[in-house]
């Protein structure tokens, strides 16, 4: 009431600050709402990713059940970014009852002891177009390789979709060490195929 008959020029500096820190608060939401686009969350049901090994004459083809990823990608800003992957060892599968058996077992991803496996990008590279290759670590059975892993990405609106391959040295892992090439081959390709929610 003391202040009603002033004019805005007149009235105390401590009611022009407040003016000016809400001002300063709307500026930084406006600053901070970019980077919160860039964080997305996969969508579990429209994703996938799988594996395929060499084996004798074929190819054995497989999928993990069970994973996540944390991704923070901005096209515009692709120094930036990073992906955190979580994949549960024991919901490897590949439809052969026999190799599916040994697969939780301590030759291959010992799943009572390494119950999960991780990838943690180091740095992701825009290639041209739609194209990035994200350089990482792998992490299996404990054991930390390095990955490269090359993708195309779409964004049409707060939908990304992501298509990936990378190829994984199984025996770096000590994955089926006592297995031959002659049975099971020694490179894994992995695919991904992700789509994701901004």
């Amino acid at each position: 009431m003391a202040f009603s008959g002033l004019s805005a020029s007149c009235k105390p500096a401590a009611f022009r600050l407040s003016g000016w820190a809400l001002a300063g608060m709307l500026v930084s939401s406006l600053l901070i709402d970019p980077a919160l686009a860039s964080s997305w969350t996969v969508d579990r049901e429209a994703s996938s990713l799988g594996f395929s090994v060499p084996q004798g004459d074929s190819t054995l083809t497989g999928k993990f059940g069970t994973w996540d990823a944390e991704i923070d990608f901005d096209p515009d800003n692709v120094e930036a970014a990073t992906i955190r992957a979580t994949i549960d060892t024991s919901s490897a599968t590949t439809g052969n009852p026999q190799f599916d058996g040994m697969l939780p077992t301590p030759d291959w991803f010992d799943v009572a002891s390494f119950s999960e496996a991780t990838f943690v990008s180091d740095e992701i590279e825009a290639l041209g177009g739609n194209a990035y290759r994200a350089n990482g670590l792998l992490t299996i059975r404990g054991m930390e390789q390095p990955v490269t892993l090359d993708f195309t990405l779409d964004i049409d609106g707060d939908t990304a979709m992501a298509n990936g391959t990378a190829s994984v040295d199984r025996l770096a892992h000590e994955l089926g060490k006592s297995v031959g090439e002659a049975q099971v081959g020694q490179s894994v390709a992995i695919t991904v195929e992700l789509t994701a929610r901004r």
